[in-house]
């Protein structure tokens, strides 16, 4: 017999009435293995499937999508136990599978999407039957009254769990965190009683939210906006969240959304004025961006201070944000991470992050699950961000059973064990009241909270495009249905609390006031574009290259000499890996005794020498406290205790603050973070290493859209510092090039610097200027691998205490006797060595090795100076490791190019063309390193 004749057969809701689910749930499973059902059970199924089937079919159980929850067991309890006792073990199961799982048939969707009976949900499936919802049991550990019958019961955990909230908390591990959730809600059944007052300005809000929406859309036509339309609660959520802060102790509000919604929350939330908004559709001359090129409305941040009702100020701060879905989540975080270092906040209770999603990026953006993963680290902590998912139940035109595998899209936030609440859209009281709910949570436990607004979208992804193409049938639905605000309009009207007389007064004074401020600026003279100055922390920096580089970026050798003798300083019975004793062992005598000073040794020193100046030092990434190659250990650890202790951080009582930090195995979501950090803090200096420097192609979004070109869009300076090891040592495609030809091919507008160092002096001598200048941009620089151990490329103390960095180093011997120069070689980065090496074995005495350190901003002036000497060399040849398709040949050979003499020719010596920057065979790689240097020296004489 098939399934459905046999669920015919096991039908008959009038036999079976209250047990009806549990009976079909009982019959699934005897067909699935008759084994699995108790024998009784068994034997009546078969007698079924033999007698007479004319009874009703029992209604079929909904699937259960992609969700497979460990079932809660119908099992009897043990026939030992006392009816008393058989009864309470089935009355907690049901409690528990009401707190467990009511989400299931929470009525959380406004288009009716939701299921309307589980399994475990029903009564029958613990094993009660029609008469015992008139039965009075003991009430366990539910509020209220010590005894109810158990349809209060069950009305109470229904309306708690199933109606416009349904929460998931019960996958927390905490007990305490649990017990205070539940309690929070069972005590008044989760319900929102919001008095006349935030009812008025939920309405109030509500009407803004639409009016500003259908007014764009009927006075800018055919322009998109990304309307807000099926989502207006949004804004009520929002400004509840904003008026409520100082309650909580909060003082500034860091927000990151995406486009969809984002010039309503500006007007609506941050205050921006309709003036600006509308400009920016009419494309006025003063909205024209003063710093570049500007970007699209719904990408732009914005900042302001609004005063709540409470009479306190609430700063709020918008992030900017490319289309490139959730790139901006770790952005949010980042900045509000330094906005709480700053504040001595270090709890997280006065700077508060902020994210909104939509639901298909929310599960199918990775960078999201990175960023969830940083929440509870330290060092990138920030005591819990506020989320909140608009939930249009559909992506562009995807629906949600092709854009996820999991039954909500909210799930990837279970890993962090955080709350997550579904609330329907349409009930806008019911969304404040879980937003109130999930900020006291986060308030209390320092955790992530995730609100899951459910809505729909009223119109297709943009304002231009016709849903109904690949969705007949949701929008058939969407276009019958009332705005929120009229639904929650008819409601205030019904019960009294307001005449419809004033909810439509409300909707007319609004619209008047969006046309006010249209023809405002339609009237009024074009205002002239103010130059672009920074605000805030970065009041007195500049985006505007110098023109006269730093005179000097060194340190007296007395300060060095203090900060190396506290580098190798570690506390009394401290028991330091004995291999490490040498090397602190050196780092105390290096400058005193004038010893070679390495790379390691160089950078602690420049970030030593800025700390006691009062800079501070943050640096992240994978495995940068001891450093990837075993050469930093900017942390040391105790081989007995595991003690940790930074010698950075205690070099003198009245220095600045040292961070090193392992970061997550994450590029994107931690570069995002260190960037959005920088945005904050213009004082500290912000680095962040790759394990390799090609490791950066995981964080491309975040280096595309936000650190090279933020500048030109959005007025956003950076001092950010990324290390990328680069060099070719034949450790194959993935561990040799950091990729610089992508850094150089977006350099432009002086969005960057891009160095490659050939001694620790340089490198000392460039972080130093980095914060020692007020121009700031990114600075990316690539740092070396075999250079870190090599005897020749150190630098003496004096190289320290007095110079700067030198854009372009010029040869140290043959500009002695420059009109012996036949052949000029240029190069960057360790080839550098290898050149001298061959050079010294070819006794190749007229040839001239010229580094050019910083490949942008290009150093044409410098670079000029230094050819100019050699004007007599019958050519220059650009030397790269790199395949001719990468490295810095294509950047720098027309540049080259404009610099030489007539009768000068350019030419190139590197690895060929390829697909792949390196191969994987050693060998291999040894002959094409040859190869490269024998044509950098070909044609030459040999010295007699």
């Amino acid at each position: 017999m098939d399934r459905a004749k046999r669920r015919a057969v096991a039908g008959n809701v009038a036999r079976y009435g209250l047990n009806a689910g549990f009976i079909a749930e009982l019959q699934e499973r005897f067909e699935i293995d008759p084994r699995s059902v108790d024998p009784a059970w068994a034997a009546r199924f078969r007698e079924d499937e033999t007698e007479a089937a004319d009874r009703l079919p029992v209604e079929a159980a909904p699937a259960r999508n992609s969700e497979a929850p460990e079932p809660i067991s119908p099992a009897e309890p043990s026939d030992q136990l006392s009816a008393e006792a058989r009864d309470a073990v089935r009355l907690s199961r049901l409690i528990h599978a009401h707190r467990s799982r009511g989400h299931r048939i929470a009525g959380s969707d406004p288009l009716g999407g939701n299921p309307t009976w589980f399994s475990e949900l029903d009564p029958a499936h613990h094993g009660f039957v029609e008469a015992d919802l008139d039965r009075r049991f003991v009430t366990q550990d539910l509020p209220g009254e010590p005894t109810a019958t158990l349809g209060e019961i069950l009305a109470r955990l229904r309306a708690t769990y199933c109606g416009s909230i349904g929460v998931e908390y019960t996958h927390i591990q905490d007990p305490g965190r649990k017990a205070w959730l539940q309690q929070r809600m069972e005590s008044d059944a989760n319900q929102p009683a919001p008095g006349l007052a935030l009812q008025l300005r939920t309405l109030e809000k509500l009407s803004r939210a639409e009016t500003f929406e259908r007014f764009l859309h009927t006075k800018f036509l055919g322009q998109k906006r990304f309307s807000l339309e099926g989502a207006e609660s949004l804004i009520a959520v929002l400004d509840d969240v904003v008026e409520s802060a100082p309650s909580f102790g909060i003082r500034e509000l860091v927000f990151g959304t995406a486009h969809r919604g984002r010039l309503n929350i500006l007007s609506n939330i941050l205050g921006k004025s309709y003036e600006a908004v509308f400009g920016e559709f009419e494309d006025v001359p003063e909205q024209d961006a003063p710093y570049g090129s500007g970007d699209v409305k719904y990408h732009k941040g914005f900042s302001s201070d609004r005063r709540v009702a409470s009479g306190e100020l609430v700063h709020l701060t918008l992030s900017s944000n490319p289309s490139h879905l959730e790139a901006v989540d770790p952005v949010v975080v980042g900045r509000t991470k330094a906005k709480q270092v700053q504040a001595g906040d270090e709890e997280g209770k006065e700077v508060v992050p902020v994210i909104l999603h939509g639901d298909a990026a929310f599960a199918g953006q990775g960078i999201v699950a990175e960023t969830l993963n940083l929440s509870q680290l330290r060092g990138y902590s920030t005591g819990g961000t506020f989320h909140l998912i608009v939930n249009n139940q559909i992506g562009f035109t995807t629906t949600p059973s092709e854009a996820r595998s999991t039954l909500y899209c909210s799930d990837v936030a279970k890993m962090i064990q955080v709350p997550i609440f579904h609330v329907n859209g349409d009930d806008p009281d019911a969304v404040i009241h879980a937003a109130g709910l999930a900020m006291a949570y986060r308030a209390r436990f320092g955790d992530d909270v995730v609100i899951d607004m459910i809505c729909y979208r009223r119109h297709g992804h943009n304002e231009g495009d016709e849903p109904s193409y690949t969705q007949p049938r949701l929008y058939a639905k969407i276009r019958k249905r009332d705005s929120v605000r009229r639904l929650y309009a008819a409601q205030l009207v019904a019960s009294g609390a307001i005449s419809q007389t004033d909810a439509d007064g409300i909707e007319r004074r609004h619209a008047e006031e969006l046309t006010q401020a249209l023809e405002l600026i339609h009237s009024r003279p074009p205002v002239p574009v103010e130059p672009y100055e920074p605000l805030g922390p970065w009041t007195g920096y500049s985006r505007r290259r110098p023109d006269q580089e730093l005179s000097n970026t060194g340190v007296p050798v007395e300060r060095l000499a203090q900060i190396g003798e506290r580098l190798a300083s570690v506390p009394s019975g401290f028991d330091v890996h004995k291999k490490l004793r040498p090397l602190l062992d050196k780092r105390r005598k290096c400058v005193a005794e004038d010893l070679p000073i390495d790379w390691a040794m160089g950078e602690a020193l420049a970030f030593g020498s800025l700390l006691v100046e009062g800079t501070p030092v943050r640096l992240s990434g994978q495995d940068c406290s001891r450093g990837t190659f075993s050469h930093r250990h900017a942390v040391v650890f105790d081989q007995l205790s595991g003690e940790e202790f930074a010698p950075l951080d205690h070099l003198a009582e009245t220095q600045a603050r040292f961070e090193v930090y392992d970061s997550l195995l994450s590029e994107a979501a931690v570069l995002g973070f260190e960037y959005g950090y920088s945005l904050s803090d213009p004082t500290t200096l912000t680095l962040w290493e790759a394990q390799f420097g090609d490791f950066v192609n995981g964080a491309q979004v975040i280096i595309d859209q936000f650190i090279t070109s933020a500048h030109v869009k959005w007025g956003r300076m950076s001092g950010l510092v990324l290390l990328l090891p680069h060099g070719y040592e034949g450790q194959g495609p993935e561990h040799s090039s950091a990729r610089v030809e992508r850094f150089l091919q977006i350099c432009a507008e002086d969005g960057l610097q891009v160095v490659n160092c050939t001694t620790p002096a340089q490198y000392f001598h460039v972080l130093r200027r980095q914060m020692r200048r007020v121009y700031r941009a990114p600075l990316v620089i690539l740092t070396p691998k075999s250079l870190l151990r090599l005897p020749v490329a150190t630098s003496r103390v004096e190289h320290f205490t007095q110079g700067r960095f030198e854009p372009v180093l010029d040869d140290p011997v043959m500009r002695a006797d420059p009109a012996a120069v036949e052949r000029v070689l240029l190069c960057s980065g360790k080839l550098y060595y290898e050149i001298l090496e061959r050079r010294t074995e070819l006794a190749a005495d007229g040839v001239a090795v010229v580094r050019v350190e910083q490949l942008y901003p290009w150093a044409g002036p410098q670079l000029e100076q230094v050819l100019h000497g050699y004007d007599r060399a019958d050519s220059v040849i650009w030397v790269q490791e790199e395949p001719a398709n990468m490295g810095a040949w294509t950047f720098v050979r027309e540049r080259v190019q404009d610099l030489l003499a007539p009768s000068q020719k350019l030419g190139f010596a590197g690895r060929p063309h390829a697909a792949s920057p390196a191969v994987g065979s050693r060998r291999l790689h040894l002959e094409q390193q040859d190869q490269l240097l024998v044509t950098a020296f070909h044609g030459l004489a040999r010295r007699s």
